[in-house]
């Protein structure tokens, strides 16, 4: 057979236009599969013997050119042109070519519809075993610095405006919850990536017995596909993956944000450093917090690969569609967008530089002991809807005099209200403020350390 003739192309009389070719073609990014393929295909041949399709050693000559092919693409020996098509034909035909017809036999009972699914999710149980690995060093790394700042008071905001004082580890803490429900979504997304397709053939499943248990076992699936057609045309597994890694690059884009904000000079909560920061090419003053807007700016790139999958997908009738190539992209682009940043995110926080007397001065100067002065009042037997009127009332005359609630005397909370006594001067410190939400899940040293030792087991767990 001529090396630029199509293991396919018995039934044609004329061979590929070259730009249908290249079209066609998905070599140039889905030989990242190489690994993947040659495992799946070393496990098709063992299960070909076990089914008394292959003799034992046509089985060993076939499993030795997989391997042999396998480190040829390592060491970058192996060169991959448009007309090798894809993946699984570049293998296919150069393993006949190093041990002759032999090697046509490897594809007895299997289609390159249910070999690409078993590519793909081979693929995707490496990688999101790897970004549930680097989720965890997030989290651990979030856990350190939270613990270091559990005396940091800093202002809570709603609306981007200043809300009540909160301690700077539990601000932290709130994204190693988020990431901890993205751990979850990527560890339930594994448990459905699973599940074993080979076998299924084009669409109809094989007429050979092979031994799928046996392949699931061999290829370390916990389960195998229950449907051929479906097996082949699911890529729910794909849409899941792009899902979570989306919700999580949500969480890392505010996470972002927070970072740009609080590193401006008109917050100044922080500083990064100069290893994770850039300059101007024109403003020689000027240090941009280029990678966190790299994190909230990527964030767009993989929202855009789940809906390009999820258009894909949305019209194909059963089974294999051509279209489907088309979910390779998607995916090679978000684990590779997803893995970079985090494995950077981490490094970038360790280096920050934090500025507790800034985050301390801007939560003083907001007005946010507030609520703790209308709670104060409802203490003592106010209902809440008037109480919160005549605070309201203390912070417009507040604004008007230039004055802070730390600053008013006694003389002038009573001037408001006959209720307030001394100990409203201690109610509205901002520490006293933060202390008062002993509730679980609220802000209080005490709650927050406690969270902090929960983390330090959950994290020791692994």
């Amino acid at each position: 057979m001529d090396k630029k003739t199509k293991l396919w192309s018995g039934r044609f009389k004329e061979t590929t236009n070259k730009l249908a070719e290249e079209l066609n073609a998905s070599i140039s990014f889905d030989k990242r599969l190489y690994k993947h393929d040659i495992q799946g295909s070393i496990a098709h041949a063992m299960t070909l013997r076990r089914a008394g399709a292959l003799k034992k050693n046509e089985t060993s000559k076939i499993i030795k050119g997989l391997r042999a092919i396998e480190k040829e693409i390592s060491s970058g020996k192996f060169v991959f042109t448009p007309d090798m098509e894809d993946i699984h034909m570049a293998i296919e035909k150069h393993l006949i070519e190093k041990i002759g017809k032999l090697g046509g036999k490897l594809h007895t009972g299997r289609s390159r519809n249910d070999q690409v699914a078993l590519d793909e999710r081979l693929y995707l149980k490496d990688e999101i075993a790897s970004i549930l690995s680097l989720i965890k060093e997030f989290q651990r790394t979030i856990f350190e610095i939270a613990k270091k700042h559990v005396d940091t008071i800093m202002p809570g905001y709603t609306h981007l405006q200043r809300a009540q004082p909160v301690l700077f580890a539990h601000h932290l803490l709130a994204y190693y919850e988020m990431l901890k429900r993205d751990f979850d979504r990527f560890s339930d997304c594994l448990k459905r990536t699973d599940c074993m397709p080979l076998g299924s053939g084009a669409l109809a499943g094989s007429p050979y017995n092979l031994d799928r248990k046996f392949m699931a076992r061999t290829l370390g699936f916990s389960c195998v596909t229950e449907n051929s057609l479906d097996a082949v045309s699911d890529r729910d597994f794909g849409l899941e993956f792009l899902a979570a890694s989306s919700i999580l690059m949500t969480h890392v884009s505010r996470l972002s944000e927070e970072i740009i904000l609080w590193s401006s000079q008109e917050f100044g909560f922080v500083e990064l450093s100069d290893a994770f920061s850039t300059g101007s090419s024109i403003m020689p003053q000027k240090k941009n917090p280029d990678i966190a807007e790299l994190g909230r700016g990527k964030a767009g790139r993989v929202y855009g690969n789940l809906v390009s999958l999820l258009v894909v997908m949305k019209g194909l009738p059963l089974a294999y569609n051509k279209d489907m190539q088309e979910d390779k992209g998607p995916i090679f682009d978000t684990v590779d967008t997803v893995k970079n940043l985090l494995k950077v995110f981490p490094l970038m926080l360790k280096t920050m530089k934090v500025k507790k007397d800034k985050m301390k001065k801007a939560t003083v100067e907001g007005f946010l002991t507030a609520t703790d002065a209308a709670d104060y009042l409802v203490k003592k037997g106010l209902p809440f809807r008037k109480a919160h009127e005549v605070v309201g009332k203390i912070v417009a005359n507040c604004v008007t005099k230039g004055k802070t609630l730390e600053d008013l005397t006694l003389k002038d909370w009573k001037g408001f209200s006959n209720l307030f006594e001394r100990d409203i001067l201690r109610a509205v410190l901002v520490e006293n403020s933060v202390a008062s939400r002993k509730i679980y899940g609220g802000t209080a040293k005490t709650v927050v350390a406690r969270r902090l030792k929960k983390v330090e087991d959950e994290l020791k767990k692994g």
